[in-house]
């Protein structure tokens, strides 16, 4: 059966996807806890979950493609998926807000946790942090200049150049591989370790996390390359890219207050590695 269609919006039929994704993420989260506490089922319930969410998100998003080349996406349907992006990327801020609320109840307050970091910060445990003017600076860079070379790639879409949108795209793409390898070259030479002490955690909490996000966008825009290729994105329709550019912005953004606060101010005055 055939979505309903007018002018406004397009009304698709049930679909099981919703529901696979549902249970998908139900049985990675309860296979961890397994996982996490040694339980029966903690061996393979959780990759039984991964595997049902990935399958899931490449059936969505690829019935989200067909849908685009269909001409489904009304400019009602886009403004929704706007709202979607939008929400979605407050949801994210919200992960950020609690990393950063760690470091600096932590920071601010080490008097507070005496038993734990000494009475000081960074703790006493902490021999030297990374010099924020060495790889943190070159990274910092990286993604600005990466941000030039997707709101490139944007603009030449607007106006139709196909060749600057695809030449944009592999130029941010290089740079947040870049950027991948420079942050695993310094997490491989850190001078402390996750786990041992309360900086080193909230430090590759805040700063993995956004080094996932990097690499998650990285997909976001490859993706966006190869249907740049396939003839997909027009100047009036072209959300998925948008929505790619939205996200890696926002990477670059979190970066900055990282870099800011976890790199200048949190380790300000003491020994460098």
């Amino acid at each position: 059966m055939a979505g309903t269609k007018n002018h406004d919006y397009h009304i698709l039929p049930p679909d099981i996807v919703p529901l696979a994704t549902t249970l998908g993420a139900l049985m990675f989260t309860t296979g961890m806890v397994l996982f996490m506490h040694d339980a029966p089922g903690g061996t393979f319930v959780p990759w039984m979950g991964l595997a049902l969410l990935i399958a899931s998100m490449w059936t969505w998003f690829s019935k989200i493609v067909h849908e685009a080349r269909a001409g489904d996406h009304t400019p009602v349907v886009q403004l929704h998926q706007r709202y979607g992006m939008i929400l979605f990327i407050a949801s994210e801020v919200m992960f950020f807000v609690g990393w950063f609320w760690a470091f600096f109840d932590f920071s601010l307050f080490p008097s507070t946790l005496t038993d734990v970091v000494g009475g000081q910060w960074p703790p006493k445990a902490i021999e030297a942090v990374m010099d924020p003017f060495a790889l943190p600076l070159l990274n910092t860079l990286i993604l600005l200049t990466s941000g030039t070379t997707v709101t490139w790639a944007h603009h030449s879409l607007i106006h139709g150049d196909r060749d600057g949108l695809k030449k944009g795209l592999m130029a941010t793409i290089a740079l947040g591989v870049l950027f991948s390898l420079i942050q695993g070259y310094e997490y491989w030479h850190a001078p402390f370790e996750f786990g041992k002490n309360t900086y080193g955690s909230a430090f590759y909490m805040a700063t993995g996390f956004h080094g996932f996000h990097v690499i998650v966008g990285t997909i976001f825009l490859a993706v966006c390359l190869v249907r740049s290729y396939q003839g997909d994105f027009t100047p009036r329709q072209h959300f998925g890219f948008e929505a790619a550019a939205w996200y890696w912005h926002f990477v670059d953004v979190v970066w900055l207050f990282l870099f800011v606060a976890v790199y200048v101010w949190g380790g300000w005055g003491y020994p460098t590695h």
